[in-house]
């Protein structure tokens, strides 16, 4: 079965009552270390592997009485694009203080994400604006949300150029000095980019209601928790203020200990994550070896 857990694991349940001789293996982790880990010790009987793409989950769900994992890779870690932004960021970088610095903006591919930060991102590039900093902003975003997009930054004093082509979005990404972006998979696309970051999000009153009792993670970024350390700062519901995100976004406009910090973290992340060959070569042979050994 491949990732859709409500659905696959609904199926390898079935699948196991029906005939309990028939190796079952789920290709992505549930993310049970995040949220409902009771998961973990549920799908053990009727799930004989895991196939992990983050490098902590096999730990996880040791510690959580599930399944044996294998990490297999991400497919990022092979991605030309990725690639491609990686060997932009590692060319030395003129950070001048009168230079124009290149600022991703990346509000969220969701229309409520857009709309719970859109005008904070905004007024937050004004104020790096009125500091003094001049600005070359590129927005990736995607295209059920461009339209959006496009809309809400009419209000900005300074309009960002809106980029929807993937090719061109791994093109920002290396001529990036730093990036400004809504918590979410696009962190782990960007460190392993190698761009430094600063992360906020908005909740909607449900699930900020919610969040509290379900979510058993210190922090919601994915290469935080690959590294193990609070490499991305990250700021949430009514911290998601302009001065907030202004500050730190200085902080790796500049040659300083943070940026370097973040730098040194990403390419340890890369080193963390990087398998000998592509994800689907590794998980296909340990899928062959559960095949040889069924009855």
């Amino acid at each position: 079965t491949i990732d859709s857990p409500d659905f696959s694991l609904r199926v390898a349940r079935k699948v196991r009552a029906a005939n309990p001789s028939i190796p079952i293996i789920h290709y992505v982790c549930p993310s049970v270390w995040a949220w409902r880990p009771g998961r973990a010790v549920a799908m053990k009987p009727y799930v004989d592997h895991i196939l992990c793409i983050l490098p902590f989950e096999v730990k996880e769900l040791d510690r959580l009485g599930g399944p044996p994992g294998t990490y297999v890779g991400h497919r990022l870690t092979h991605d030309a694009g990725v690639l491609a932004a990686q060997k932009a960021q590692a060319l030395p970088r003129d950070l001048a203080q009168d230079r124009i610095k290149t600022l991703l903006v990346l509000p969220g591919s969701r229309r409520g994400e857009v709309r719970r930060l859109i005008e904070p991102f905004g007024e937050t590039v004004s104020m790096l604006r009125a500091r003094g900093h001049r600005l070359r902003l590129l927005l990736p975003t995607v295209p059920h949300v461009a339209d959006l997009v496009k809309s809400s930054v009419n209000r900005w004093d300074e309009k960002p150029e809106i980029i929807v082509d993937p090719q061109r979005k791994w093109q920002a990404f290396g001529k990036a000095d730093a990036a400004l972006i809504a918590s979410g998979t696009v962190s782990l696309e960007l460190a392993l980019a190698g761009v430094p970051m600063v992360s906020s999000y908005r909740l909607d009153p449900v699930a900020r209601a919610v969040a509290p009792y379900l979510v058993s993670v210190w922090s919601a970024l994915l290469p935080n928790l690959i590294s193990d350390r609070a490499l991305i700062p990250e700021f949430y519901n009514e911290y998601v203020k302009p001065n907030n995100l202004a500050r730190q976004l200085e902080a790796l406009f500049a040659d300083s200990g943070m940026r370097a910090w973040q730098k040194d973290g990403f390419a340890e992340i890369a080193r963390r994550m990087a398998t000998d060959k592509p994800s689907g070569g590794i998980a296909a042979g340990v899928v062959l070896r559960h095949i040889k050994k069924a009855p």
